[in-house]
């Protein structure tokens, strides 16, 4: 029996993608493309971990380096990434290929090794952070999945479009662009940097060009109101990134986009709409995303670090004094700290 790891990029890789297709449990994160919007965007390096038996590949853990000079050296499986679950072969337990993972680090001067994953690692290992996801079954019809939603939610549906507002499916640059406009006053609202637009070029060039994804934009009289972003892979829809502007809530627009995109992905041999991660204590999003009837289920983070030899608790830090004094910054000196701080976060 011959136990190696081979390291691959995938971005290299022209049949990457048919490769892992054929597994239901890859995602649009385990994708070449989202590598290469993340090795491009922020410089990390694709490090793709394969695991082979007697020749045979048995795990794979979709890893990128981070190393800049604010947070050191370290892995992530995967930065700004809601989760990317190792995938394991049957009998193939996490444990297996740990030490494998361990040994690069050290190597390498690792800080630290991140896993973000819907599935438990292990019972053993100790959690970093936990959150919520929901997902939602679109491979039926349209009437069986309206009557899985609230009736409030129903109502807000109805709402919006006796508003008069209008929702477009789009996979186009200017879509991106005007998602692009609305998301940088939604991150100044909650006190938050902009991600830096070359982010959502690239996102565009490797993800919504290729026909991976799709832009919603909301419109009023003709103004944009409210946007969002989903990707999908295989028979997998993930809403990704939202947006929109305060003074329209009342208009109830992202209940319609999230129907709209609900709408568009059925019937098109998806089986599984992802509503993405969401912080345990953000109880207004929690609700919206309860009211369409999804499953709920915990989203765990992992964080090994290498000078303690050990798995440790490392909440991450979603409010502080930082985010008053993002939400008092213009908007061009937002966009400027986000193009400096993101490649740091990870």
């Amino acid at each position: 029996m011959k136990i190696q790891f081979e390291i691959i990029n995938p971005v290299k890789h022209s049949s990457w993608n048919d490769s892992i297709l054929d597994d239901s449990r890859c995602t649009i994160f385990h994708s070449s493309n989202w590598a290469s919007v993340l090795s491009e965007s922020y410089n990390y390096k694709p490090l793709y971990f394969m695991l082979t038996l007697n020749g045979h590949s048995t795990a794979l853990v979709a890893t990128m380096e981070i190393n800049t000079a604010l947070t050191e050296k370290r892995g992530v499986s995967l930065p700004f990434t809601d989760y990317c679950d190792p995938i394991l072969a049957d009998g193939v337990v996490f444990e297996d290929i740990m030490n494998g993972l361990i040994e690069y680090g050290d190597q390498a001067k690792w800080k630290s090794f991140e896993f973000r994953t819907e599935n438990p690692l292990s019972a053993k290992i100790p959690l970093s952070s936990q959150f919520y996801g929901h997902t939602l079954d679109v491979s039926g019809d349209e009437k069986s999945i309206v009557s899985a939603f609230r009736d409030s939610t129903r109502r807000n549906i109805r709402k919006a479009e006796k508003e008069g507002v209008v929702v477009t499916i789009a996979q186009s640059q200017d879509s991106v662009k005007e998602f692009y406009d609305l998301n940088c006053v939604t991150r100044r609202e909650h006190g938050l940097p902009c991600q830096p637009y070359i982010f959502f070029e690239k996102i565009y060039s490797h993800i919504i060009s290729k026909k991976l994804g799709i832009v919603a934009i909301a419109t009023k009289d003709g103004v944009n109101i409210a946007g969002a972003v989903f990707f999908h892979f295989g028979n997998r829809v993930i809403y990704k990134y939202g947006a929109s502007n305060r003074e329209y809530q009342h208009l109830r627009a992202n209940n319609l986009i999230m129907w709209k995109a609900i709408q568009w992905y059925c019937g098109q041999d998806y089986h599984r709409f992802d509503f993405g991660r969401t912080e345990q204590g953000n109880d207004g999003l929690l609700q919206f995303k309860r009211g369409w009837g999804a499953r709920e289920y915990p989203i765990n983070y992992y964080k090994y670090d290498f000078r303690r030899r050990a798995f440790v608790a490392d909440p991450i830090k979603a409010t502080g004094l930082h985010n008053c004094i993002f939400r008092m910054m213009p908007l061009p000196l937002l966009k400027l700290a986000g193009s400096v701080l993101y490649r740091h976060a990870g």
